[in-house]
């Protein structure tokens, strides 16, 4: 009875499975519980090879290695902030794929949000500056020469000169 139990839960991790191509049949735990684990703790550590990929996603053989590290971790009783720990320690912070907020991660977190906020006061200084400056363009009116004046009082009086002048 517990090999049916096996087999069923590993033909349910195993169905599972083609929306993740990296992970080997190999390394896949019996345990259905612990397998979702280190699913999702793989999904959070990054491929050191790839470094823009997660180690559930990536086919190099570091990510298989530290798929399989996790694995053991798990196998082994560790709860997922102990792997994750264990992991920091030994690759450094740059192995997770969403760092720490902490002191000297800080600046990685605030960054964005004042980038963002700061082209937005950008764009709005800019426009406030230009629709300030647009009435004055607008209602400036343009100075005619004594020759356009005349050329445009002959026009409005219906005189306008048979030729064309330039």
């Amino acid at each position: 009875m517990k090999h049916l139990l096996a087999a069923v839960a590993t033909a349910l991790v195993l169905a599972g499975a083609p929306a993740a191509y990296a992970v080997q049949p190999d390394e896949i735990m019996t345990d259905p519980a612990k397998e979702a684990r280190a699913r999702e703790l793989s999904k959070e550590l990054r491929c050191m090879v790839c470094q823009n990929q997660s180690i559930d996603d990536s086919d190099a053989p570091l990510a298989k290695d530290l798929r399989v590290l996790v694995r053991e971790r798990l196998a082994a009783g560790d709860s997922n902030s102990q792997v994750l720990d264990y992991l920091v320690a030994r690759y450094g912070e740059f192995v997770l794929l969403r760092p720490r907020l902490e002191w000297h991660t800080l600046m990685l977190w605030l960054l964005p949000p004042l980038a963002l906020l700061g082209g937005a006061f950008g764009l709005w200084r800019y426009s406030r500056k230009r629709s300030a400056a647009a009435p004055e363009i607008a209602t400036a009116a343009p100075t005619l020469s004594a020759d356009e004046q005349a050329r445009l009082d002959r026009l409005m009086a219906g005189n306008a000169p048979a030729r064309h002048d330039p």
